[in-house]
């Protein structure tokens, strides 16, 4: 019969610690699974706006340079394991605002009235309203 040593269990605890550390922050929680999700999603509305033609090489990017910016810290996010509530509210305005850049380069931004005003809210108001 053997006799567990130590020695033995140092080795068995080094080999448990090689196994699992690399996997420890392998798990992306829902925030940041849905962040990339829609992320990726953008991404593939950039790819197919620029080839359908709908926006310029330079507008598109633009806008994947916003996106991979956007990706790069939800990544992070996600090998760290947390993400912050306001944190993922910061990252998530401003993929919202690359999609809302994304829908207006192609003419498919969602009008507010008529349209007549280009969109402006109420009717009659201009890009400068308030201001002047």
């Amino acid at each position: 019969m053997r006799s567990f040593t130590p020695k033995t269990f140092t080795t068995a605890t080094l080999a448990a610690l090689l196994v699992t550390v690399p996997f420890a922050g392998a798990y992306a929680g829902p925030r940041e699974t849905a962040l990339i999700n829609q992320i990726e999603s953008v991404d593939t509305g950039i790819r197919a706006a620029m080839q359908a033609n709908r926006i310029k090489p330079d507008e598109a990017r633009d806008l994947r340079t916003q996106v991979s910016q956007l990706d790069r810290a939800a990544q992070k996010a996600a090998r760290d394991g947390t993400m912050r509530a306001t944190r993922y509210q910061q990252l998530l305005r401003q993929l919202d605002d690359v999609s809302q850049r994304l829908r207006a380069d192609t003419g498919s931004a969602f009008l507010i009235g008529s349209g007549g005003d280009g969109g402006y809210y109420p009717n009659g108001y201009g890009p400068n309203y308030p201001k002047g």
